[in-house]
């Protein structure tokens, strides 16, 4: 059994369909946030979760350490639009033992599920990353250097880039306004970035948060 994450509901239809055809595998979940994917993943106790990085509220990295807090067995596949170094990287650190493209097929996935559940890894072969550079730099995007921020700024750090507000990120996070205010000034410091576009632009490129954020868990 095992939860999943997508961010495409065209794609994750269909994916969950083909997904279901194989008798050794049970999708028993899903989520349409990173946040109700922690609490459903804590619930259900799945084998193998399915995440993807860009999620609406929680990216997939955070959500990703939340869940083996509780559920240090469980086995975590990281799907992402990106596949440089950096964004595997990011992925390991918090805890996944494969990462995967959006664009695997669900042959491959499913490979990549039974794999993790037997204790080994599954890394996607890297497409090139020279023509990924580029376009980050003509973008205008920061270079992936993460800097050491704690979970709970990168969760104030996803929702600036969402747009919302001091007070919106307050009331989601259950902090007080003045906490939010001190996060989001830390940010800045540690990131050297003094403006929400530099911010939002520093979420994107780390892959947390994407053009359109849409998602699901099963």
């Amino acid at each position: 059994m095992f939860c999943w994450a997508k961010t495409k509901p065209v794609w994750g239809e269909g994916f969950r369909k083909m997904l279901e055809l194989e008798d050794d595998l049970e999708v028993v979940g899903e989520a349409q946030d990173g946040r109700q994917a922690v609490v459903m993943a804590k619930k259900l106790r799945p084998a193998v979760v399915l995440m993807d990085i860009a999620m609406p509220l929680l990216n997939g990295l955070e959500a990703t350490r939340q869940v083996l807090k509780t559920l240090p067995a469980t086995k975590v596949l990281m799907l992402s639009a990106h596949s440089d170094d950096a964004y595997v990287k990011n992925a390991t650190e918090s805890g996944a033992v494969g990462f995967l493209l959006k664009q695997t097929s669900a042959h491959d996935v499913c490979r990549a599920i039974r794999e993790v559940q037997k204790g080994n890894t599954y890394f996607c072969p890297s497409p090139v990353r020279r023509n990924r550079e580029r376009a980050r730099k003509r973008a205008g995007l920061p270079e992936l250097r993460r800097a050491r921020l704690s979970s709970r700024e990168m969760e104030v750090l996803q929702l600036i880039a969402e747009g919302k507000a001091n007070k919106e990120t307050a009331r989601e996070l259950g902090i007080s306004l003045k906490t939010v205010e001190k996060h989001r000034e830390h940010l800045m410091e540690k990131l050297d970035i003094h403006d929400v576009a530099g911010l939002t632009r520093y979420a994107i490129s780390l892959g947390i948060i994407e053009s359109s954020v849409q998602l699901t868990i099963v």
